[in-house]
């Protein structure tokens, strides 16, 4: 496979799981947290968290059982790139559209939950081995986050559903030819999400882990072929292609005016990508493949996760100082992104 093509399965795979995870996975998890009854915020931040970012998920699963996980960074690298991504990007092109004025208490919570986050990557990378302890303290991690949800929920704006954010990227022009033709396949296998949600639960779930196998073998290949790590690959083209809808919806919402919502969906999306994402790969390896440590090679990720530190301090201060991330802001968030991938790159 040349790095044309290498390149061209990349693009084409991330599209598709983009039409899977918005249109299907995310819709029928939207169902079922209906069906059941869950509460709003606990929904958006653990079963809705769980359907935008099935492809880090899938990927940091998959990486791990590569080559007798020696591509385990790869998986690394989509999540913790994912992460700047959110934030920079989805935040900063938000604000753009429209000054995104925010409801202070909900950001400072998740802030304060994201904070902890990074902290305790930073402490379970510092060695370079990843115990079935730290694996476990994830986990603990966010359940103490989805506890939390109950006693301190998030004030004003409603959360936007999927078939509300479906009705309005049709009203913009959608996802043109590919989008609807992919979506029709697709729905040939999966059905209607929002009524036999069920069936593109699972359906959903297999196509995503199978995408996601052919993103981490094309992104070595790519990788190889104009002599990079794979973990640059996966910081950059993986981590910005897998946060796609992430993106669209932010943008659904930025343009609604709930700017709140936009902020808080980036910061929620990280907290389950950090913890859960990271978490639950490692403890099944442990578990599971009788490896005593996992070993994380950090030399190219640490940099990224001191930098993803920076952003959010930077964001907050933006967010604390008037309420308000203006459009200034927000360029001055894209250009920090920017700037981040051409260094990433070089310094690859």
């Amino acid at each position: 496979m040349t790095t044309i093509t290498s390149l061209l399965v990349i693009i084409v795979a991330i599209c598709i799981l983009s039409v899977i995870t918005d249109e299907f996975f995310v819709t029928s998890l939207d169902q079922i947290s209906r069906a059941w009854k869950i509460p709003s915020d606990v929904a958006g931040a653990s079963l809705m968290a769980m359907g935008s970012s099935a492809p880090e998920l899938s990927i940091a699963i998959l990486a791990l059982f590569k080559e007798g996980g020696a591509h385990s960074d790869m998986g690394i690298g989509t999540i913790v790139g994912s992460a700047v991504f959110n934030i920079l990007v989805i935040t900063g092109i938000s604000a753009i559209i429209r000054d995104a004025k925010v409801t202070l208490p909900s950001v400072v919570r998740d802030t304060v939950f994201y904070l902890i986050s990074i902290g305790a990557l930073l402490y379970a990378f510092w060695d370079g081995e990843i115990t079935l302890a730290e694996s476990f303290l994830f986990i603990a991690l966010y359940a103490g986050y989805i506890g939390f949800l109950f006693f301190i929920p998030t004030e004003g704006e409603p959360e936007i559903s999927p078939a509300e954010e479906k009705e309005d990227t049709e009203q913009e022009g959608g996802f043109q030819a590919l989008h609807n033709f992919t979506g029709k396949i697709i729905g040939f296998l999966a059905g209607n999400a929002e009524t036999a949600y069920w069936r593109a639960f699972t359906v959903s779930i297999l196509l995503i882990a199978g995408l996601s196998w052919v993103l981490v073998d094309s992104a070595i290949i790519f990788a190889d072929s104009v002599g990079i790590p794979p973990v640059i690959v996966a910081l950059t083209i993986l981590a910005g292609g897998t946060s796609a809808p992430d993106l669209i919806a932010s943008v659904i919402v930025a343009k609604q005016g709930k700017g709140s919502m936009a902020v808080a969906n980036a910061i929620g999306s990280n907290i389950f990508d950090i913890l859960i994402c990271l978490g639950l790969p490692w403890m099944i390896t442990l578990l599971f493949l009788d490896r005593g440590v996992v070993h994380v090679g950090t030399q190219d990720l640490l940099t990224s996760i001191i930098i993803l530190v920076s952003t959010v301090i930077i964001l907050f201060i933006f967010l604390f100082t008037d309420r308000l991330l203006s459009k200034k802001e927000g360029w001055c968030l894209v250009g920090l992104y920017v700037a981040y991938v051409l260094w990433t790159l070089i310094g690859g």
